[in-house]
C-alpha cells in the first residue's frame, strides 16, 4: 500500500489492553515502512484518523480513547475488520554515529518508539528509553520497555506518583551534562517537543522529533497538519532539529 491507494481492510487478530483508555491492536496486516511512519485508519460510514505504527509486521497499533472514533475502535473485537491507508510520512533515521540513543516518549508518544529501540538493539551501544505521563496510571509500554534487551527506561510523572516527580527533560538533562547521548529521539505533546529541541541544542546533540498533528488527507492537499512552514504527513512527522 501507499498514499495513493484505497484503504485496504485487515482484522484483528489480538487486542491488549494497556491502561484504562489505551489498547494495542494487532492486525493480520504487513507494511513497508519505518519507525516514525502512520497510516490511517478507517470505519465506513464514520471517520478516519492517523495513527503511528508500533509495527509494521506485524501492523500494530496503539489506540487511545479520546473520542468518537477511538471508542468505536475500542468496542471491536478479535476478528473484526479496521480499513487503513499506508504507510505515510517520513521515519526516524539513526545516523552510523550515533550509537548513544535517547528514546523519549510522552504519553502514548511512545508507540513508534519502542519499534524504533527494536530496530537498534544489534546497533546502538546504548539505548536509554525516557517515559513520561502525568500520573503513574497514564505510562505507557513500560512493560514492553522492560523486555527488551536494554536498560530499564526511566519513568518520569508530573504528580511523582511513579518514577522521578517532574517531567522527560527533567530525567534527560543529566545524561546530556555527563556526555552520555549523541542523539535524541522523540515523540509526544507539543510542548514536551518545544522543550526537548533547545534542551538538545544546548548540548550540541541533534534531535529528530515526531509532531502530533491533526491529518485529515495524509497526502498533502489539505494543510490540516502544517507546522511551522513544514506539513507534517509528508515532510514529516519525523523532523530534524539541533
Amino acid at each position: 500500500m501507499n498514499r495513493f491507494t484505497l484503504p485496504a481492510a485487515a482484522r484483528i487478530a489480538a487486542v491488549e489492553t494497556d491502561n484504562y483508555r489505551t489498547k494495542t491492536f494487532v492486525l493480520d496486516m504487513r507494511l513497508d515502512a519505518v519507525p516514525g511512519q502512520f497510516v490511517m485508519a478507517w470505519l465506513p460510514r464514520f471517520d478516519e484518523k492517523p495513527f503511528s505504527l508500533v509495527n509494521a509486521d506485524p501492523v500494530t497499533l496503539m489506540i487511545t480513547a479520546v473520542g468518537p472514533f477511538t471508542r468505536l475502535v475500542h468496542d471491536l473485537e478479535v476478528g473484526d475488520r479496521l480499513w487503513l491507508r499506508g504507510s505515510f510520512g517520513s521515519g526516524f533515521c539513526v545516523a552510523e554515529k550515533q550509537k548513544r540513543l535517547a528514546l523519549v516518549g510522552g504519553g502514548y508518544g511512545v508507540a513508534p518508539l519502542l519499534w524504533l529501540a527494536r530496530t537498534q538493539l544489534d546497533i546502538a551501544e546504548t539505548i536509554t528509553p525516557i517515559i513520561g505521563a502525568r500520573t503513574a496510571c497514564d505510562l505507557l509500554y513500560t512493560d514492553r520497555f522492560d523486555a527488551l534487551a536494554a536498560p530499564a527506561p526511566l519513568l518520569a510523572t508530573e504528580d511523582g506518583s511513579r518514577g522521578l516527580r517532574g517531567r522527560v527533560t527533567d530525567a534527560l538533562a543529566p545524561l546530556l551534562e555527563r556526555g552520555e547521548i549523541d542523539g535524541i529521539f522523540a515523540c509526544g505533546p507539543h510542548g514536551m517537543l518545544a522543550a526537548l529541541e533547545p534542551l538538545g541544542r544546548q548540548h550540541g546533540v541533534p534531535c529528530q522529533l515526531s509532531w502530533e498533528a491533526y491529518m485529515r488527507c495524509a497526502i498533502g492537499i489539505c494543510g490540516a497538519c502544517e507546522h511551522e512552514g513544514a506539513v507534517l504527513c509528508l515532510d514529516g512527522p519525523v523532523l530534524s532539529a539541533g
